[in-house]
């Protein structure tokens, strides 16, 4: 069974008591979006009118040990929110209310796919929530995985919101997990390295940058989220600030760009897109660097334990 992070998955549109029997009886894991977290502290939903109520201690996986807080569950009302049927319950009125678990689902999750991948494997996931220090992303069913920022691409950012944004779907590889373990991501392995960035520009053209870093000696700008170059330094220029600039010259055995501004431009919240240059399959080593390159720039990735 594939796992998606939660508002990916291709969930059926109708639901019908048969259908949610069927569900029940092979353990299908669905979506559907929460209409309210009610006094009863459960998470309420409409399956094509048909009642359906996911109890407190099913909200999460973890609810049970007070690992998870309150507001993680108030904040699913109105989003996509991931179950398994659970049962049912006859109400007093004659209708049947659906019992749902997104608990079970979270834990199929993790003993059927997240505790079987190793690092320099990829997959997919969705950016939930941004912190200073990184982004935390859905890797299936509501699960939680930090991209730090630092390895949000080796072009350095002063927030992960210059990389990536609240909602938007990413490739990325395991680095490893913490001491919890928790997984944690990388993206930067797969943007390519500094020669299949640099192959994408020549010299003699003029192309848009994000100044990333002003120093007394010159202003590091951005061309592509793994690749800088070098402008001379400029007092009108800022940190985020978007620019022109007209590449001068492109030296691989020195890993340097050479660039000249020719303009500030209005846009600062520009965001270079995503390009993958390794986007399927595993990673064991990732050199950034060019061939005799006077600095190595990579990752190993150790297998686990």
């Amino acid at each position: 069974m594939d796992f998606y992070a939660e508002g990916l998955r291709k969930y059926p549109q109708v639901y019908t008591m048969e259908k949610l029997q069927q569900y029940l009886q092979e353990g299908t894991i669905l979506e559907s979006r929460a209409l309210t977290f009610g006094s009863d502290r459960a998470l309420h939903f409409s399956l094509n009118g048909i009642p359906a109520v996911m109890p407190y201690e099913e909200c999460a996986d973890g609810v049970r040990e007070g690992k998870v807080r309150d507001i993680a569950l108030l904040t699913r009302v109105g989003r996509s929110v991931c179950f398994v049927v659970a049962g049912f319950r006859q109400q007093t009125d004659g209708t049947t209310l659906a019992i749902l678990s997104r608990a079970a689902a979270q834990r199929r999750c993790q003993e059927e796919y997240l505790s079987h991948l190793n690092p320099g494997d990829l997959l997919s996931c969705r950016v939930t929530h941004i912190e200073p220090f990184g982004a935390f992303c859905d890797v299936g069913c509501g699960i939680c995985a930090l991209l730090p920022i630092d390895c949000l691409s080796v072009s350095r950012i002063s927030s992960p919101s210059d990389r990536v944004q609240i909602g938007q779907e990413l490739r990325c590889v395991l680095k490893g997990r913490d001491a919890q373990g928790r997984l944690i991501l990388s993206l930067k392995e797969l943007l390519g390295t500094w020669e299949e960035n640099a192959a994408r520009f020549a010299p003699g053209e003029a192309v848009m940058g994000i100044v990333r870093s002003c120093e007394e000696y010159g202003v590091f700008i951005e061309l592509a989220p793994n690749l800088v170059g070098l402008a001379e330094p400029n007092d009108a220029l800022h940190r985020g600030l978007a620019v022109s600039v007209y590449i001068k010259n492109i030296l691989p055995q020195r890993m340097k760009i050479k660039l000249v501004v020719l303009s500030c431009l209005e846009n600062d919240a520009f965001r270079f897109p995503l390009t993958y240059f390794v986007s399927e399959g595993h990673l064991d080593r990732w050199e950034y660097s060019c061939p005799n390159a006077p600095h190595k720039i990579e990752t190993i990735f150790t297998p686990s334990v």
